[in-house]
């Protein structure tokens, strides 16, 4: 277990608040994926934060992506008792985020995928680049794209963060958005044209906020959602979708977030994605995913 620690540095807001900014780094790797050792430097980072910061924004220092997913190689390697205690710890750290006294926000500055995008959302806002003159990046949740599911929470994050109907039928269907129409749905809560003013957007929009009321789940989920909404979304999507084991378990996650709350969705969300690696189309779309990056 690395005792290794992320940078943080502590900034001063406009109005003199003290914001903490933890960047997420892994040297040797083009981009940040979350694996084991990510996860005890972030646990031991968050449990290293000052007691008395006024805001929290986590940022990434990789140039390709704030955060490209979860490393699927380790997540196969796990027989499946130690991948439910695996997906269980990376819950736990990324609830240390949702459950800070301050405002938080996730400042993004390119590829947000799957645990990537489900580690941002539990920030309470989410702060995007976009630069007219770059080519958009992708956020999203792709799992389903490899007939598996979320397993940190995204199928009750993303409803609560656009249109819910949009959000169910794009998690089912694993089909991440480009971050112009992200922004145009709304996912982010502010935004800049410019790299060198993300952070500073970011403190911006956590001063704009008041002191969180914590919950015990993210501040933006579905129990934070009009049930009636989240209804209508459900049964408007199931329209657009066609049954599959992949497709049930993101609709069941959902449905058990409405009925049971935040850590009954996230349990259905483990046993589904334990479950779905083994089944046939699963394992026939990640090897051929294996199959293609490796020929990259």
């Amino acid at each position: 277990m690395t005792s290794e620690l992320f940078t943080v540095t502590i900034d001063s807001g406009a109005d003199g608040a003290k914001i903490a900014i933890l960047t997420l780094d892994q040297p040797g790797r083009p981009v940040v994926v979350i694996d084991q050792d990510l996860l005890y430097k972030l646990d031991a980072t968050l449990d290293s934060l000052p007691a008395d910061i006024d805001g929290f924004i986590l940022a990434s220092a990789a140039e390709r992506a704030f955060v490209a997913g979860a490393d699927l190689k380790a997540i196969m390697a796990l027989n499946d008792e130690d991948l439910n205690i695996y997906l269980e710890y990376g819950a736990k750290v990324f609830q240390k985020i949702a459950d800070l006294p301050c405002p938080t926000a996730a400042a993004i500055h390119s590829v947000t995928l799957g645990g990537g995008l489900e580690l941002a959302m539990h920030c309470d806002g989410l702060i995007g680049l976009i630069n007219p003159d770059a080519r958009p990046f992708i956020i999203g949740l792709p799992e389903a794209g490899l007939k598996i599911c979320p397993g940190w929470g995204g199928t009750n994050l993303l409803p609560a963060r656009i249109d819910p109907e949009t959000a169910i039928v794009a998690t089912a269907n694993g089909i991440p958005f480009k971050s112009t129409d992200a922004l145009e749905l709304g996912m982010f809560d502010a935004h800049c044209t410019s790299s060198e003013d993300l952070i500073e957007t970011a403190k911006n929009w956590i001063e704009s906020q008041s002191n969180m009321n914590r919950t015990g789940h993210p501040s933006r989920c579905i129990q934070t959602t009009n049930t009636d909404t989240l209804a209508k979304a459900l049964v408007d999507a199931k329209d657009e979708l066609d049954s599959s084991l992949h497709v049930d378990a993101v609709l069941d996650a959902i449905v058990i977030g409405i009925s049971a709350g935040w850590n009954s969705a996230l349990k259905s969300e483990r046993e589904h994605l334990v479950n779905l690696r083994h089944s046939e189309p699963a394992q026939e779309a990640i090897n051929a995913f294996f199959s293609k990056t490796t020929k990259k």
